[in-house]
């Protein structure tokens, strides 16, 4: 059976949402802020959804894995941005992430879900947390110039 875990991260990025939420919907960028992602392929783009095969380069302690899953992205004309991600054996990572305007900018939250077989949760959930906090605040850093 299969453990699950939520998390919410947030970051302000000094930019307005909509060139932050356009630049979160498109993976190619995505790619370049999240720290394992190594390749994207845009699989199909049709109305609101938007399918990819993205290939990311886990660290294992001395071992580099390099593991390709479907990525699925919907995009509407405003409002949230919601995915999902499954990967072999069993790991799905599901988010809905909102684009708040804010004195400063945007503030990004990303609400994730993570789910894994037991024996891999525990090390699945803390790489997807790290890497969606790095992914954020290579974001900021992105638009802060």
């Amino acid at each position: 059976m299969p453990e699950h875990a939520q998390q919410v991260l947030t970051e302000e990025v000094p930019a307005p949402a909509e060139q932050v939420r356009a630049f979160y919907a498109d993976l190619d960028n995505i790619k370049t802020v999240h720290p394992l992602v190594v390749a994207v392929r845009t699989i199909s783009r049709r109305d609101h959804t938007r399918t990819y095969r993205v290939t990311d380069r886990i660290r294992l302690g001395p071992v580099t894995l390099r593991t390709t899953y479907w990525a699925q992205l919907t995009v509407t004309d405003s409002g949230d941005i919601t995915s999902e991600a499954r990967q072999f054996p069993g790991v799905r990572l599901c988010t809905v992430v909102t684009f708040e305007p804010v004195r400063a900018g945007t503030r990004v939250t990303e609400r994730i879900t993570i789910q894994a077989p037991r024996p891999l949760f525990a090390f699945t959930a803390r790489q997807a947390i790290t890497a969606h906090r790095a992914m954020l605040a290579g974001i900021r850093r992105h638009f802060a110039g």
